[in-house]
């Protein structure tokens, strides 16, 4: 089974991480908004991470965030090696996941284009149309059957 234990480290890193950003970082600048860690990617190698995180609120909460967090990842380094989760911590790097925002657009595009649907007047369905979206044969061809 290739890549389990990249996979158990991916998973252990995510919910490390996300226990020491919540529990131990004091910086004012991740109270502003909330924040996830939507997924964490692990090199070949084992000795690069990037945590992609998600932030709910405004463009400056995520950019504040963000920042915040890159300024920090020796410290959150350190912090896990304290621990003792892990014995070679990955050199972490972070970024910014919009899959969220990306979802949320496409909802919108579905729900518009749902009621740009609806509002369009139907054509008068045929009497001899029996709902597959094919005209019935002319008589002289089934004549000919």
């Amino acid at each position: 089974m290739p890549g389990t234990r990249k996979q158990r480290l991916q998973e252990s890193l995510r919910a490390e991480l996300s226990d020491v950003i919540r529990r131990e970082m004091r910086d004012p600048r991740l109270q502003t908004g909330l924040l996830s860690i939507t997924e964490v990617e692990v090199t070949q190698d084992l000795k690069h991470a990037t945590v992609y995180i998600s932030v709910l609120g405004d463009a400056q909460a995520q950019q504040d965030e963000l920042k915040a967090l890159r300024g920090a990842s020796h410290v959150l380094r350190e912090e896990l090696k304290r621990r003792r989760a892990f014995i070679n911590v990955p050199d972490l790097s972070f970024k910014y996941d919009d899959a969220m925002e990306r979802g949320n657009q496409m909802f919108e595009l579905l729900a518009r284009v749902r009621q740009e649907d609806a509002a369009r007047p139907r054509p008068p369905e045929d009497e001899g149309d029996e709902g597959d979206g094919f005209a019935p044969a002319p008589a002289s061809e089934r004549a000919a059957e």
